[in-house]
């Protein structure tokens, strides 16, 4: 494993020199190994760890690219590992939730195309008046993912995205427990939106923190229990 560390951090190394761009083609195995130091497995071992986090991208029968490094391809691999929470850490994702999604929404009050609010509104209209379960989540998670992309920080949206998924069960077994759960959702998300299309952001993040901040309480106070 020392000598894939050490092919892994000199190829990191060309790419973060510059010697490397987004979308180069790495030179030829033999030729690499050779210029690196390295044995023509260690390198291609280092080769497929790095595609796994997409940072290269191996196309059978063209070569090895580096890939576009954008932060989505970057941070899926936090997504992946993320998936494997233990539900008693469920909290502690709801408490980063709380500080990043208010500050998204904030964002998208200042950055958010008239066009994507009216998309935002959509969503809304699309929930049911008694929705299921399933459709309440599913609208909850398209709400909360189109004001992370209308923030314009990329990086900031896939970190949102990539901790959804350990609180979709949270949001799902509040919308089972807790009376008034969904018209409290609605309404919440309703004022949202109305604060985005204000232009209004420290009225947007309070809104979003109230938001989150109520799933969070719940959830530890059912803990408790």
């Amino acid at each position: 494993m020392a000598v894939t560390d050490e092919a892994i951090d000199k190829i990191k190394g060309m790419i973060v020199s510059g010697e490397l761009s987004p979308g180069d083609r790495l030179p030829k195995e033999a030729d690499l190994a050779d210029r690196l130091g390295l044995s023509r497995n260690s390198l291609r071992e280092a080769v497929k760890a790095l595609s796994l986090i997409h940072v290269l991208d191996v196309r059978q029968g063209d070569g090895t690219y580096v890939t576009s490094l954008e932060p989505h391809l970057l941070l899926d691999a936090m997504t992946f590992v993320v998936d494997f929470h233990r539900d008693d850490t469920v909290l502690e994702f709801l408490e980063v939730r709380r500080i990043l999604e208010p500050a998204a929404t904030a964002m998208a009050a200042l950055t958010m195309a008239d066009a994507e609010i009216v998309q935002l509104r959509a969503v809304l209209d699309q929930l049911p008046v008694e929705p299921t379960i399933d459709a309440l989540v599913t609208n909850d998670l398209e709400f909360h993912r189109r004001i992370a992309l209308g923030s314009g920080n990329t990086v900031l949206c896939s970190l949102i995205d990539s901790l959804s998924g350990p609180t979709t069960r949270a949001r799902i077994w509040r919308g089972l427990t807790q009376e008034g759960a969904v018209d409290r959702t609605r309404e919440q998300h309703s004022a949202i939106c109305e604060a985005i299309a204000a232009r209004q952001p420290e009225l947007a993040r309070s809104w979003a923190t109230v938001h989150v901040a109520g799933v969070e309480e719940w959830l530890r106070r059912t803990l408790q229990d």
